[in-house]
């Protein structure tokens, strides 16, 4: 049996379909001129009917632009970013602006490659986790021709717009609460640092304040890959294992801290008094937990809904400011951290 060739629905199918002339029905489907409801409801009824899905390429043609928003983000196994992107879902809705999402894996030269692709649709803005990006990634940033956001962090310079929070002020707020718990000797777990910019700069944060307060980090570990929760319990015994004069353990997310507490209540370690445990980021999964976890608040969606607001003001008025926003996350002490002594 000979199947015809499919070909895509076009103005004069819908224009057939409707009874009224192909100007007209460009005029309903691009809400332009002033057509009677009467005759917009006709059209619109047609195209819904066929199933007809206007071409935005041809209309981008001329403006040089289509209506994506291009995001690039390193991962949608951690929950941090779905969170993020609900944000600017929900604020680009009804702005006839559509997010689209491209995935790094926090690898550099992926994040070259999904710019490279993304930009190449010319995209009317883009919003990108980070501030660390390679020499050509930036400067495809920079002349991308459309305002750029780039989300999470406010710790470097900018390449135009920036949204997020200090990661080096949220790691010295951590250790000030917990030396004024009166912990002092102090483990820090965390991922592979090189690939972690975010967590790189808590770190530095972290160890700074306890600098300031006369105390080092005794220990550390690190982990790259698999299930976080798993490492956190396997690194937390390690820790241990080699530092049992250990009293307080700061994590550089949630998930790893959620093992670690599990590993010491299986363990029959007395939490907060014997040890202490801290993540960051204010997973609201964990909740569940027997404890709550301390931890921090990275205000993520906050974080994905003023950047795509930052994208909507910018397309609507080309010549505005650079926007630069820094968000301030709370900790929530859990029952993981002892109130402070002071």
């Amino acid at each position: 049996m000979n199947v015809p060739p499919r070909r895509p629905l076009t103005l004069r199918d819908v224009s057939e379909a409707s009874g009224v002339s192909e100007m007209t029905v460009s005029r309903v489907l691009r809400n332009r001129g002033d057509v009677s409801e009467a005759t917009r409801a006709k059209v619109l009824s047609a195209a819904k009917t066929l199933g007809y899905v206007p071409n935005k390429i041809a209309g981008a043609l001329a403006s040089q632009r289509v209506n994506l928003v291009a995001v690039v983000i390193p991962s949608l196994s951690n929950m941090v970013f779905p969170e993020v992107m609900t944000g600017i879902s929900n604020t680009l809705d009804g702005s006839g602006l559509q997010p689209v999402v491209g995935v790094t894996n926090y690898l550099p030269e992926r994040e070259e490659q999904v710019l490279y692709e993304m930009l190449s649709w010319r995209p009317s803005g883009v919003i990108v986790a980070g501030l660390e990006q390679t020499e050509a990634a930036k400067a495809m940033l920079k002349n991308a021709g459309c305002p750029v956001v780039q989300i999470m962090d406010v710790d470097g310079t900018p390449i135009d717009n920036a949204v997020g929070i200090s990661h080096r002020r949220a790691g010295r707020k951590m250790a000030e609460q917990i030396l004024k718990a009166g912990y002092q000797n102090i483990g820090f777990l965390g991922t592979k640092m090189p690939l972690d910019h975010r967590a790189r700069k808590r770190f530095e944060g972290f160890t700074e304040a306890l600098a300031k307060g006369g105390v080092q980090v005794m220990d550390q570990e690190f982990y790259e890959g698999g299930s976080a929760l798993a490492k956190g319990r396997e690194m937390t015994m390690t820790l241990l294992e080699r530092n049992p004069e250990i009293d307080f353990l700061y994590y550089s997310n949630d998930m790893i801290g959620a093992g670690g507490l599990l590993y010491l209540l299986e363990k029959g370690i007395d939490v907060p008094g014997q040890v202490g445990l801290a993540g960051f980021n204010g997973v609201e999964l964990l909740d569940g937990l027997p404890r709550m976890l301390a931890t921090m608040d990275s205000c993520r969606a906050e974080i994905g809904a003023k950047a795509a607001d930052i994208i909507r003001h910018h397309v609507e008025n080309p010549e505005a400011e650079p926007e630069i926003v820094e968000l301030s996350p709370k900790i929530a002490p859990g029952d993981t951290l002892r109130r402070g002594l002071g």
